[in-house]
């Protein structure tokens, strides 16, 4: 049962028959949680670094950021039994936008946020594909915990 999650979106599951996929990560990050001892998982697709940005938009749609997303991400799997010693966090994305100039770089930008979050939750990244100039399409198989990248014109590979 394919799961798809939109950008600025955020789902969870313990379903194990799920398989959450998001497609179209340049400069945004996909983001998974996966706790392989009871099977929980999550998918958090986030555009933007900060909430404070676009707070009215934060507070409509907080999975569009990486300091609002995020947490809620993690929340969210805990409720359903996930325990944050337990997670796997992989993440792609962050890619540089052609033609964008060193001004903004969200990619970057993105990541850096990503990593400080998970820093303020004493959590680790256990694999990533991030940068380039590249479009990915990331997906998390929870029967079995494997996290898969496509990118275009390089196959798939597993994180």
């Amino acid at each position: 049962m394919n799961i798809i999650v939109g950008i600025g979106e955020y789902k969870v599951t313990d379903n194990p028959a799920a398989v959450l996929i998001t497609y179209s990560l340049s400069s945004c990050i996909g983001v998974t949680v996966y706790d392989p001892v009871v099977k929980v998982g999550g998918m958090l697709h986030f555009m933007l670094p900060e909430a404070r940005i676009n707070p009215d938009r934060a507070k409509e749609r907080p999975g569009m950021f990486a300091d609002t997303g995020l947490p809620l991400l993690l929340e969210e799997c805990q409720k359903l039994g996930a325990d944050r010693r337990r997670m796997s966090v992989k993440v792609a994305g962050g890619a540089q936008i052609l033609d964008a100039g060193d001004h903004f770089k969200i990619g970057k930008r993105n990541y850096v946020a990503l990593r400080k979050v998970l820093w303020q939750n004493r959590i680790f990244i256990d694999g990533e594909d991030i940068g380039g100039c590249v479009n990915r399409t990331m997906r998390l198989e929870l029967s079995t915990g494997k996290v898969l990248v496509k990118v275009l014109g390089n196959g798939v590979k597993e994180l």
